[in-house]
């Protein structure tokens, strides 16, 4: 997947670098945000009856993200939720370079227009200081995973972490890239 291969990073630097530049009154090329990193966490929590789920997940997210997951595990016992220290929970990806662009263009323009009902992304779930997360309801909405491999649906958090200095450029940012925001005061579905 070498860097001249990704669309998506082709499209920041033609298009949306000189856009934004006027859009933001940015003085210098530098001063354009982008895009840092993008983490992928799917929490398991029925790995602690059933710890063969845990590998089920790391299965899928590897089909996914085209990178090898990492294992999170509890940092305290939980009595009510069956759960001790150092057992593992979850798994997270971190994706940089031109996996995270090429995740990202997947995930605009392929994996987003397939969720049922979809209505726009919330405009609001920025953090204040530039960073974007969304979540999924299931793994199935990706194309690379097939319906009858899966042993159960499953949900993930993505995180998209900019340079932004404030929501503002953010949202411009991610607009600009093809990220489907719900219109303003659209219900939410």
């Amino acid at each position: 997947m070498a860097e001249t291969q990704v669309r998506m990073l082709k499209r920041y630097r033609d298009e949306v670098v000189p856009a934004m530049m006027k859009q933001f009154e940015f003085k210098n090329v530098m001063q354009v945000p982008r895009v840092e990193k993008v983490v992928i966490n799917m929490g398991v929590g029925t790995a602690v009856q059933d710890p063969k789920t845990m590998d089920a997940a790391v299965k899928d997210m590897t089909t996914i993200a085209g990178q090898k997951p990492v294992v999170t595990r509890a940092k305290r016992s939980i009595a009510a939720f069956k759960i001790r220290a150092g057992m593992r929970i979850g798994c997270k990806v971190t994706l940089r370079g031109a996996r995270m662009w090429y995740f990202l263009d997947k995930l605009f323009n392929v994996t987003i227009p397939r969720i049922r009902d979809f209505g726009g992304i919330n405009p609001n779930s920025f953090d204040g200081h530039g960073n974007f997360a969304m979540g999924l309801k299931e793994q199935l909405v990706f194309p690379e995973i097939e319906y009858d491999q899966i042993d159960r649906i499953r949900g993930m958090d993505i995180i998209i972490t900019t340079t932004a200095r404030n929501d503002e450029e953010a949202r411009g940012l991610l607009k600009a890239l093809g990220l489907p925001f719900r219109a303003e005061g659209a219900p939410a579905r």
